[in-house]
């Protein structure tokens, strides 16, 4: 669900031409603690730096020095200027004995950036260098801080060798070859910018050059901010907190909200360092390894990951093994490990943690390297040694953590190397993989969506675009719209924009059924749907309507969390972090709230939908929960609201069903059902029943998508007060599709029997919500629309889903409804797998086709960077489910669907890739007669006029050898071809006289092929004469059966040039030619006609080719 757009933008510390970055005035070097001031003559220096050693014996925090100056950026402290020049001559006053110089000699500018660390939040992140730490803000992407360690720093502790921030990017940690842990604060002035522009005549040019923006009242400073950038460059302050000593080594660390856990050395042991000491005043504890029953012996971690919706770890051991982790909480009381030396007993030292270990390597190819958490969907991604990404399913916290399913590369080991970085998206629904050579990303279950291999890097070479060529590490911002990443010995940074499909923030019928992609500025709207069948199936780009968010929404509110189209595909809405904005796809017109008060006095939660030109939008507002109406004919404003309905608690999820119903789902566990009741210009929300799934559904949250099936009766004639009691419905849970189907207790109450459905399912859509027919207006006088009672009437039942990759349909829900049933105790009903090689993204049932894209990357000569573009794909669904029901012997299903769809242009073609596939399946397998489907799927051909046609064509695409097979059960040639001649085809008798004498049933200037061509000259079909002609001469080395068959054609037939020479030049007979086989010569029959292909139902050679 997730596609990357053009080309990343790079950012980095200086130019690429530039070796060494001068240092601005107001740069300073840290020491880090470390003490540069003394000289032999002052007095004795202290005992060390200001450390905490792996002993964890806890002393007194050396006060913390001045906050080092960043380029461009004063200190939150303002006294700080006065402060140095007050203690400049008394530098150990109040114990500063280590205030950092003023002037350091460079930035380095041309390291290689080792780590990259990016807050909870989103709004900033960090990266290292072996001599400085970056902070960089998101948007607008600019550096906030650099602190560029000292000379004695690097000599005391070592240089960096990795960062770790904490998710609330308060304190940074990083890691150095000297086994220390240096710490720093961070830290923000919410009432400080930094960086504003400043325009003396800001109301008349530069005003003008921003009238796009459409408002006015915008301040002077914030006309050139861009998407997310309202509030500008904060003002930022960092300060050297401590240094922590790890005496043991240290191996890997992670930052978590309350601790800092350290794995080490020697011994192999985890510490857990609290970021402040506990009510007992003890800061720190340690376990080690060996002494974990659940864990194997001398193994060190080598890698830990740590997700906090779940609360759950993963560990990774120096053996390939990995483990599932969770903290044990301790009490108050509890005594912290101490590695000071006693004589007195130790007591038993309490339990830290508790694991399982879920993946063991069977060889050295499948140890772990890396691994990651999707809360989302209870997924653990683990990332092996030969570069696949096996990913497993945590059910519970008991260790029940089986595999769910393995993320394969298109190219060998050799190609890509090993995986260096796994992170998913915020969604969950896009897993981004880095490789030694490359990377990719794949959906949640397996689907791979993208890539960058193939660009010729090698293992000895970089590419000259280094984000191509590998990642070491990467990291998801702005709501998963762009994504970070770093190289490998690059010191670069590269910003790549996501386009994602609108499902993955909003999960709705309309958004399923008709496709909408959102990039980080503006989504991307499929407009093929009411469109000629052919102009539906080709990728021209005008396919796609572009629309461009408002900036001045943007500006402040973004990233967007959120878009909806309506049923109609007229209406598009949008939601950020406040507030609301809709667009109309005609007018190409948005309407935003004028009154950014009213914008920030909520937010969307929950989603929104259409009902008409009425957007219905789930919100949270002064801590109260509301659905709101707004008109699309109204302007945004409270005063113009349609319609408020308070709800009790936060909405999880809303969904349109049917015309007129609203289904709500909230955290408290209920399913509210409305009508739409509209009134004089007004529409209003009528509740008419609830659900309680308590019991049922353990965790709300983990819904993502919900809809219900209600009986035919029900529609058409039973009370709206009464679905709740008679329908079935569906919940999408992680990626279980769960089905619930209402009965009567003994006590006459409703309760619901469930059953697990599918699994690994990343989105179904019940062709019963869906919300738009065929238009019955048009674009253009030669669309041809199925009359709204027949089409996809078969199917119009079905229900698709996505499941683990590969897209399955039942052709009638009701068979999976009945199987589930309490007094039904049968199987779940067999679904129709259609194979597809890209991410579909909606059904046009319509038109018998499954909808999707697919990135490809872009390597010009006339440009010198690649860039990623995606193109429109589609799939035929027709031939797959026309053989699912022939499988079943259920040949009047196939009939009546077929009938369905046979006013679709490419029909004959959807037919024939039948015919194709079967053909091809049976030559090889040669089932039994009863069980051979073949002559099930000849008999439906039979009942179309194209029959003839399309085995004809079939034929041409499919091996000599495959024919016989074939015309085993089909009647004589001979017989087709007098039936084609009698129908007219001469073409395709044409194509049965090459069958004819591949079958050498064709005597030398028999009586067909003169039959034939004298028909064509009546005719004056000449390409066919040229074709029939040609085929003739190949049939001999001296040409005189060519010459047998002309005398014999009635020469009544041709005009009034008679003359043989002339009829020979006009049919352009080749001169006498020797092939010496006596068989096709490779230009004859071959439906070509001076060097140009012919019409597709033109005689064709006996050439296999795809028919796809």
């Amino acid at each position: 669900m997730y596609w990357p757009i053009g080309t990343p933008r790079v950012f980095a510390t200086a130019s690429a031409q530039a070796q060494q970055a001068q240092a601005p005035s107001g740069t300073h070097l840290s020491h880090d603690g470390a003490d540069s001031s003394r000289t032999e003559a002052d007095d004795p220096p202290p005992s060390g730096p200001p450390t905490r050693s792996s002993t964890f014996d806890i002393q007194n925090t050396p006060i913390t020095p001045i906050t080092p100056a960043t380029p461009g950026i004063r200190s939150v402290e303002d006294e700080a200027d006065d402060y140095l020049q007050h203690h400049s001559s008394h530098p150990h006053a109040h114990g500063l004995h280590n205030v950092p110089s003023l002037v350091p000699s460079c930035v380095p500018s041309t390291e290689p950036i080792l780590g990259l660390r990016i807050s909870r939040s989103g709004h900033l992140f960090a990266t290292i260098t072996k001599t400085s730490i970056t902070i960089w803000q998101t948007k607008p992407t600019v550096i906030l801080a650099v602190v560029v360690r000292s000379e004695t720093s690097l000599s005391t502790y070592g240089t960096n060798v990795s960062l770790m921030l904490r998710p609330d990017s308060a304190i940074l940690v990083v890691q150095t070859t000297g086994g220390y842990l240096i710490t720093y604060s961070v830290a923000f002035d919410s009432d400080s910018n930094v960086y504003k522009a400043h325009f003396i005549s800001h109301h008349n040019i530069q005003r003008r050059r921003q009238s796009h923006a459409l408002n006015p009242s915008l301040p002077p400073d914030q006309i050139m901010w861009g998407a997310g950038e309202g509030n500008g460059v904060r003002d930022l302050s960092i300060r050297f907190r401590m240094v922590i000593k790890v005496d043991a080594g240290i191996q890997t660390t992670i930052a978590l909200d309350e601790e800092l856990i350290v794995a080490t050395k020697k011994p192999s042991a985890v510490q857990c360092i609290l970021w402040s000491p506990d009510q007992s005043g003890k800061q720190t504890s340690t376990e080690i390894l060996s002494r974990m029953a659940w864990m194997e012996k001398k193994v060190s971690l080598v890698h830990m990951i740590h997700d906090r919706p779940m609360n759950l770890s993963t560990w990774i051991t120096s053996d390939g093994k990995a483990y599932a982790v969770q903290r044990h909480s301790l009490p108050s009381s509890a005594t912290s490990v101490s590695s000071t030396s006693s004589d007195s007993v130790e007591p038993e030292r309490p339990k830290l943690f508790k694991g399982f270990c879920f993946h063991a390597p069977g060889s050295d190819i499948e140890r772990a390297t890396r691994s990651t958490i999707n809360a989302r969907f209870s997924l653990i991604a683990v990332g092996c040694a030969d570069g696949r990404i096996h990913v497993y399913s945590a059910k519970d916290y008991s260790g029940n953590i089986p595999p769910s399913h393995t993320h394969t590369l298109p190219v060998s080991l050799s190609s890509s190397g090993s995986v260096t970085t796994l992170v998913y998206s915020p969604d969950g629904y896009c897993l981004f993989a880095g490789y030694e050579l490359g990377w990719a990303t794949f959906s949640v279950f397996g689907k791979l969506q993208s890539h960058s291999f193939g660009t010729g890097a090698t293992p000895g070479t970089a590419s000259p675009e280094g984000w191509l060529s590998g990642v070491s590490e990467a990291g998801w911002v702005g709501g998963a719209c762009e994504l970070l990443m770093i190289g490998r010995q690059l010191e670069t940074i590269w910003l790549l924009e996501m386009a994602r499909n609108s499902v993955t923030g909003c999960y709705n019928p309309t958004n399923v059924f008709r496709t909408m992609l959102q990039t980080t500025s503006g989504v991307m709207v499929y407009r093929g749907y009411d469109l000629p069948d052919l102009t539906t199936i080709s990728a021209e780009p005008f396919l796609w309507h572009h629309a461009q968010i408002p900036p001045t929404y943007l500006m402040n509110q973004w990233p967007i969390r959120c878009s909806v189209i309506s049923s109609d595909g007229r209406y598009v809405a949008v939601a950020g972090r406040r507030g609301l904005a809709h667009y109309s796809v005609n007018s190409s017109r948005w309407k935003t709230f004028a009154d950014k008060a009213m914008e920030n006095e909520f937010q969307v939660r929950g989603g929104m939908c259409w009902y008409q030109h009425i957007l219905v939008a789930a919100v949270e507002a002064n801590r109260t929960f509301e659905l709101r109406l707004y008109s699309r004919e109204s302007n945004l404003d409270q005063s113009h609201i349609v319609h408020t309905q308070q709800l009790p608690a936060p909405v999880v999820l809303i969904t349109q069903s049917g015309e007129d119903s609203l289904l709500v789902y909230t955290y408290e566990n209920l399913l509210y059902h409305f009508i739409f009741a509209p009134g004089n210009n007004t529409v209003n929300l009528v509740q008419v029943g609830q659900i309680a799934f308590h019991g049922i559904v353990r965790s709300p949250a983990r819904v993502r998508g919900l809809s219900w099936i209600l009986p035919e009766s029900q529609l058409t004639d039973g009370d709206p007060s009464q679905d709740v009691a008679v329908a079935s419905v569906l919940f999408l849970v992680d990626g279980k599709l769960v089905l619930l189907q209402p009965s009567l207790n003994h006590e006459g109450h409703l309760k619901y029997d469930m059953k697990v459905i599918a699994q690994s399912v990343e989105f179904y859509a019940s062709m019963k919500d869906q919300p738009f027919v065929a238009s019955d207006t048009s674009l253009d006088g030669d669309v041809q629309h199925l009359p709204s009672e027949i089409w996809g009437k078969s199917l119009k039942r079905s229900l698709w889903m996505l499941d683990g990759g590969e897209l399955k349909v039942w052709p009638d829900f009701q068979g999976v409804t009945n199987s589930t049933s309490s007094d039904a105790n049968r199987d779940v009903p067999p679904t129709v797998s259609i194979p597809i090689d890209f991410y579909p993204l909606s059904i046009l049932l319509n038109k018998a086709l499954v909808l999707g894209v697919e990135a490809d990357l872009i390597q010009r000569r006339d440009v010198n960077f690649a860039f990623f573009r995606f193109a429109i794909r589609t799939h035929l669904f027709l031939p797959e489910v026309l053989r699912f029901h022939l499988t079943l012997s259920n040949g009047a299903e196939a009939l009546s669907l077929a009938r369905h769809y046979q006013s679709l242009e490419y029909f004959s073609h959807a037919l024939e890739i039948l015919l194709h596939h079967v053909l091809d399946d049976e030559v090889d397998t040669a089932p039994k007669p009863d069980e051979a489907v073949l002559p099930r799927v000849l008999s439906l051909l039979s009942s179309f006029r194209d029959y003839l046609d399309i085995v004809v064509q079939c034929t041409r695409k499919t091996e000599v050898r495959s024919w016989r097979t074939l015309f085993a059960y089909l009647p004589p040639p001979q017989e087709l071809f007098e039936e084609s001649l009698l129908r007219g085809s001469l073409k395709t008798a044409g194509g049965y006289l090459l069958i004819l004498h591949t079958f050498e049933e064709l005597e030398t200037a028999s009586e067909q092929s003169v039959r034939l061509l004298a028909r064509a000259m009546r005719e004056e079909d000449w390409d066919l004469c040229k074709e029939l002609a040609r085929f003739l001469a190949a049939l001999d080395e001296t040409g005189e059966t060519l010459r047998t068959a002309m005398d014999l054609v009635n020469s009544d037939a041709v005009t009034d040039n008679s003359d043989a020479t002339q009829l020979a030049a006009r049919l352009q007979i080749p001169p006498s030619r020797k092939n010496g086989s006596g068989t096709l010569s490779s230009g004859s029959l071959v439906g070509e006609s001076d060097g140009q292909s012919s019409d597709t139902s033109s005689i064709g050679s006996a050439s296999r080719s795809d028919s796809r």
